[in-house]
């Protein structure tokens, strides 16, 4: 695994934000297949309520996608006290530096992914939904290219904004006292009409973010005609990953894989 800088001097740079979860980032740890192949990838979202970032939810979900033959990067986005749209902008970045470096790490770059868990499933989310809003002024010709993802993974995501079922630490960290955007960062009352295939998957007793995120993503994808595939387990704590441990649920991952081959993304 190696570590790239997404920008020398990133756009709404701080340094009186430069906490410890905020040294050195954005970053993309760089898990591409070195095996002189093109490969589809995924860029990865750790979760963290937008206050942190889930160590749990990246390298080891990296990992298991190289197994499977696709490359993976993980984000290291800026989170509070950076606000919306930093966090957004950091992950337009990662797909667009990845586009723009497609041949340097042997990817298709018509076949990038996009996938967050908790949190991080929120920011993958609006990635899809916001690749060509809420812009930042480009500062090299990385800025330029498309951020419009081909795919969008959902693991117990964080969707919905100030209703009942919010995970509303989240939005307090992404949004400050900024309660103007709220019904912006709902991504159920968002999709677009060209959003990409989505795969969802949320457990019954998540006890953190209420699995009606999910079930509420899945009907507005339905509204809209995006296709999509949605699987809600009845075990399983919040933040469960891999889930190895979870008789049941653990299967996700393998229901993930057999989605992307029906979607014609591993090569």
């Amino acid at each position: 695994m190696t570590n790239v800088k997404l920008w020398e001097l990133p756009p709404m740079y701080d340094e009186n934000l430069n906490t410890e979860d905020n040294a050195n980032c954005p970053t993309l740890d760089v898990y591409a297949i070195d095996d002189g192949k093109i490969h589809s990838c995924f860029i990865i979202c750790p979760g963290g309520g937008y206050s942190h970032r889930a160590d749990h939810e990246g390298g080891n979900i990296a990992e298991a996608l190289n197994k499977e033959g696709i490359s993976a990067f993980v984000l290291n986005y800026r989170v509070a006290p950076y606000h919306h749209p930093v966090e957004l902008t950091d992950a337009k970045r990662a797909v667009r530096y990845v586009r723009y470096y497609a041949d340097k790490y042997n990817i298709d770059p018509d076949k990038i992914g996009i996938m967050g868990f908790s949190a991080g499933g929120h920011l993958a989310c609006i990635e899809a939904e916001y690749y060509d809003k809420f812009e930042y002024e480009p500062v090299d010709e990385i800025d330029k290219v498309s951020a419009e993802p081909n795919l969008l993974g959902l693991c117990y995501p964080v969707i919905t904004a100030g209703k009942d079922i919010s995970h509303n630490r989240s939005m307090d960290c992404l949004l400050g006292d900024d309660k103007e955007l709220m019904d912006a960062m709902s991504c159920e009352d968002n999709v677009r009409d060209d959003m990409p295939p989505v795969f969802l998957w949320h457990t019954f007793a998540d006890a953190s973010v209420d699995c009606r995120n999910s079930l509420a993503m899945a009907a507005a994808l339905k509204e809209k005609g995006i296709p999509c595939e949605l699987h809600l387990f009845p075990d399983g704590r919040h933040g469960s990953d891999l889930a190895s441990d979870i008789e049941g649920t653990k299967q996700w991952f393998s229901l993930f894989i057999n989605w992307l081959k029906r979607n014609d993304f591993c090569i």
